[in-house]
């Protein structure tokens, strides 16, 4: 029997109708929501540095169009002035969204890659989820708390180049129901430092006190498999938290289990043949 449409696929004009109710949406929660969110910007930088990362804005993304990785240049430039020195105080949630706004053509933003429907796709404002996947990586070595954070599940749509973080540990954003958002339930605030260059993307988390935890994440059982003829990229995601006093480790979470489809050429990958899905890879 054939699946039936929902209203978003039926088309082009049934998608914007379906897009532009998950904002009218998003709003009106945000607007009678009891969380406060962050706001307020502040010159002044908080002393200590909790943690700091900087990406590579212009990529090797497979036969990706060149232009697209410029215009994300372009995006990324106008967005990370709207974050940049933000606070978040105890008790307030940071939304991305709510800080950056809509990523349209008439607020100067491009056309940029985009991921649809687990393929490449291209649209304003596109390129933007690297500017949550560096704030989320600082987050993680932080005790803020996420409490929105989506993936580009089950794909691998690109082959590794110069990596600096695990795979799995991205984000996907959409404006504006699709958000990264974090809460701060410490008792200090915390501040953003975001901008860029003509090559980087960089941003600096930080807060008023030295932390007394140290924070690693590690990817494990990393491994290629091919199943019935498909093959997927796997491992796991651990979050390790240290006292820095002793050096012991207080807790380690499993933050991510990676099963995604390769979406590139593997003939040069080392996989792990399994005849079907349910039978266990051997190493």
């Amino acid at each position: 029997m054939k699946k039936r449409k929902l209203f978003c696929e039926i088309s082009p004009l049934t998608y914007k109708i379906s897009v532009q109710k998950c904002i009218a949406v998003r709003k009106v929660k945000d607007t009678f929501s009891k969380q406060k969110f962050a706001s307020v910007k502040q010159e002044e930088l908080l002393p200590i540095v909790a943690y700091k990362h900087t990406s590579l804005i212009r990529r090797k993304l497979g036969n990706v169009d060149l232009q697209l990785q410029e215009n994300k240049a372009v995006n990324l430039s106008i967005a990370a002035p709207k974050v940049n020195r933000t606070i978040i105080k105890p008790g307030e949630t940071f939304s991305f969204w709510q800080l950056v706004g809509n990523p349209s053509e008439k607020n100067g933003y491009k056309t940029g890659l985009t991921i649809a429907h687990g393929k490449p796709s291209r649209d304003i404002g596109g390129g933007m989820c690297q500017f949550t996947n560096l704030i989320h990586w600082m987050v993680l070595h932080s005790p803020l708390s996420v409490i929105e954070h989506h993936h580009h599940d089950g794909v691998d749509l690109f082959p590794d180049f110069n990596r600096q973080v695990p795979f799995g540990t991205g984000t996907s954003i959409l404006y504006n129901y699709k958000d990264y958002r974090f809460t701060n339930n410490t008792d200090q605030i915390f501040q953003l430092v975001t901008y860029t260059d003509n090559e980087y993307l960089y941003g600096e988390l930080r807060c008023e006190k030295p932390l007394n935890e140290a924070y690693h994440i590690k990817a494990e059982n990393e491994h290629f498999s091919r199943e019935d003829g498909v093959v997927y990229r796997n491992g796991e995601i651990y979050r390790a938290v240290v006292d820095k006093v002793t050096g012991n480790t207080i807790d380690k979470t499993l933050i991510k289990t990676n099963h995604a489809e390769v979406m590139y050429d593997t003939s040069n990958l080392n996989i792990t043949v399994t005849k079907t899905r349910n039978q266990k890879a051997t190493f």
